[in-house]
């Protein structure tokens, strides 16, 4: 229930079943956020961030996303100290192959080595004995995009991992990992206004595979302009129509909206209940259709 006394929850986006043992529901929370200025060092306000993902479970949200390059490592951290023990159903998804050497920087390494130790520092932050979803963040082309996943693989013998998903890769990456292992989860740039990965989308909704959508607002000026038309029209926040429109476009789509506000996250969450009109639809596909092919 919201601050206004209207009830709201993650379950009311429905539900999407992973890997084949887990069903989780279709609206998750991205953990980004909830670090320092450049996802870079302690949040200015821990006591908050603390809050938001207590909220958030509150809320119903059962999925949620992180990496041990946030912050670095702070956001696993804060997860843990905010929700541990954690209740039954939740699944953390984390990531690897990325390290941060300064705010808003990047650096590659899936090195087989560099991975194995990510996981195991991955589960000793989040408190797990089994991290239930663990995607490698980007290929490292300085490394066999094989070597990464075999990695993976070995953990994922070993019980350290239940399943395995990819971020910020292309179909012939995914089609290559599903060689070696089930892949059950994709998670790339994707919103109403940004469709580079329409066909990979489809691909995945083919394979029954989940795609998690990572900055999930529409980003051109057109696109802007309809949404918060809708929007204003049905007195909702744009990112409320911009996460529905996610949820129309796929089954398998698991949009993972994060914010540092709580006020904020209960809007994200209003999305799970809200419900495209005929006519929104018809006003979103005359800036930006979806090809009928992909439909």
């Amino acid at each position: 229930m919201t601050a206004s006394g209207t009830t709201i929850s993650a379950d009311q986006a429905g539900s999407l079943n992973i890997g084949g043992d887990i069903t989780v529901n279709r609206l998750g929370y991205g953990a980004m956020r909830i670090t320092g200025k450049g996802i870079w060092g302690p949040p200015e306000d821990r006591a908050g961030a603390l809050a938001v993902l207590r909220r958030a479970i509150e809320l119903g949200v059962n999925f949620i996303d992180t990496a041990d390059s946030y912050g670095p490592f702070i956001s696993e951290e804060i997860i843990a100290e905010a929700l541990y023990p954690y209740p039954k159903g939740l699944v953390i998804a984390t990531k690897g192959g990325w390290l941060r050497c300064g705010p808003a920087q990047w650096l590659h390494n899936a090195s087989p080595q560099h991975l194995v130790e990510a996981v195991h520092g991955s589960l000793r932050r989040l408190r797990l004995d089994r991290i239930d979803l663990y995607q490698l963040h980007v290929p490292d082309p300085a490394v066999s995009f094989e070597a990464s996943l075999e990695a993976l693989v070995r953990m994922r013998e070993q019980g350290k991992i239940r399943h395995i998903g990819l971020s910020n890769v292309t179909q012939e990456h995914v089609e290559r990992a599903s060689k070696i292992v089930p892949i059950v989860s994709v998670q790339n740039r994707y919103s109403f206004s940004d469709r580079e990965w329409d066909y990979l989308l489809n691909y995945c909704e083919s394979k029954h595979i989940a795609f998690l959508p990572w900055s999930p607002l529409a980003q051109n000026r057109k696109a802007n302009e309809v949404v918060e038309k809708i929007a204003a029209a049905r007195e909702v926040s744009p990112i409320v129509v911009s996460l529905a429109w996610l949820l129309w476009r796929s089954p398998i789509m698991l949009p993972i909206p994060g914010t540092s506000s709580a006020k904020h996250l209960e809007e994200n969450i209003q999305a799970a209940a809200f419900r495209l009109t005929a006519g929104d639809i018809s006003l979103l596909g005359a800036v930006l259709p979806v090809p009928y092919s992909l439909r």
